[in-house]
C-alpha cells in the first residue's frame, strides 16, 4: 500500500500493519452500527433494517464514488453477484439469530466464522494453516465464549441461523481474495448493497414503516454512515491479509461491544470480560506476529 500525502510524496505503509489497522477500525464502526440497531424501535423488522443498510449504502456509494461513471462496472460479475447475495443472506441470518436466541449464544455461534474462513480458504485456494495458527483460532473462539459467558441455549431454528451466518460470512470473506485482484472495495460493497436492496425491497413495500421522529431519522443516518465506512474499511483490509486472518481481527468487535455495554449501558464488569478479552486480543496479536514472522 502506497498512499500519497498532500505534498504528493509517497508514504510507505507496512502491509502487515495495514491489514489489522483497517480491520480493527472496521470492527469498531460495526460495533457502533450494532449499538444503534439495538436501540431502534421494535417496529423495524429485519427487512426494514436490511433495507436501511443496503439502500442507504447504494445512495452513499453512488453519490460519493460514481462521479458520472457506471457504479455497476466491475470485473467477474457472477462472483460479484454471488458474493453480494451471500453477504446479504449472512446479514439476515445473524440478525434473525440475535433476535431469536440469547445474545451470548448468537454471538458465540456467529463468531466461529474465522474457522469457516480458514476452511473455505483451504477448499477454494489451498491456503494452509500451521498448527500455531489453528491453535490461535481455537483460542479466539474460546475467548468469545468466555467473554459472553456462553451457554448453548435457545431454539434449534435460531442456532441454525447463527451457524448459517457464520458459514456464509466465512465464504464471503474468502471470496474477496479473487475479487480484490481487479475490483476495489467500493465495487465489492456496491454489489452487496444492490443484492440486499433487491431482496428486502418487496418485503418492505408489503409492510411499509416510516420514521416517526427526528431521533429515528438520526439513527437511520447513523446506521448508514457507520455501515458504509465499516464495510469499506473491512474490504480494504482484506487486500492486506488472508480471509481467516481478517476474520480473526474482526472478532475484536465482540470486545468493543462489551466495552460499549459497560461504559454506556451500565453493564457489570466481570472476570469474563478480562479473560475473554485477553484471549481474543492475544490470539489476534499472535496471528499478526506469526504472519509477520512468516513473511520476514
Amino acid at each position: 500500500m502506497e498512499p500519497r500525502s498532500s505534498s504528493g510524496r509517497m508514504i510507505q505503509v507496512d502491509a502487515r500493519m495495514a491489514g489489522p489497522l483497517f480491520m480493527l477500525s472496521a470492527a469498531l464502526l460495526f460495533t457502533l452500527m450494532s449499538t444503534i440497531v439495538k436501540l431502534m424501535p421494535e417496529a423495524y423488522t429485519i427487512w426494514h433494517l436490511g433495507f436501511i443498510r443496503c439502500f442507504g449504502g447504494l445512495v452513499v456509494l453512488t453519490t460519493l464514488f460514481s462521479r458520472g461513471k457506471n457504479p455497476l462496472k466491475g470485473h467477474n460479475y457472477p462472483l460479484l453477484v454471488l458474493r453480494g447475495c451471500l453477504g446479504a443472506l449472512a446479514f439476515f441470518c445473524v440478525v434473525t439469530a440475535v433476535r431469536t436466541l440469547p445474545i451470548s449464544t448468537a454471538i458465540v455461534l456467529f463468531y466461529t466464522f474465522p474457522v469457516f474462513a480458514a476452511l473455505f480458504g483451504f477448499l477454494i485456494y489451498r491456503e494452509t494453516l500451521n498448527q500455531f495458527q489453528m491453535i490461535c483460532i481455537g483460542i479466539l473462539v474460546a475467548g468469545v465464549a468466555v467473554l459472553f459467558d456462553f451457554s448453548f441455549t435457545g431454539d434449534t431454528f435460531g442456532q441454525a441461523m447463527a451457524i448459517a451466518a457464520a458459514v456464509l460470512a466465512g465464504v464471503t470473506v474468502t471470496l474477496i481474495r479473487s475479487l480484490r485482484e481487479k475490483n476495489g472495495p467500493v465495487v465489492i460493497y456496491f454489489y452487496f448493497c444492490l443484492m440486499g436492496t433487491l431482496a428486502t425491497l418487496p418485503l418492505c413495500l408489503a409492510s411499509p414503516y416510516l420514521p416517526a421522529s427526528p431521533a429515528e431519522w438520526a439513527m437511520i443516518l447513523g446506521i448508514v454512515a457507520t455501515s458504509v465506512a465499516a464495510q469499506l474499511l473491512m474490504n480494504q483490509g482484506f487486500f492486506f491479509c488472508k480471509g481467516f486472518e481478517g476474520a480473526a481481527y474482526m472478532s475484536c468487535e465482540t470486545v468493543f461491544t462489551v466495552i460499549v455495554g459497560i461504559v454506556f449501558l451500565s453493564d457489570p464488569v466481570s472476570w469474563h470480560f478480562f479473560l475473554g478479552g485477553v484471549l481474543i486480543v492475544g490470539s489476534g496479536l499472535s496471528l499478526h506476529w506469526l504472519g509477520r514472522h512468516k513473511s520476514a
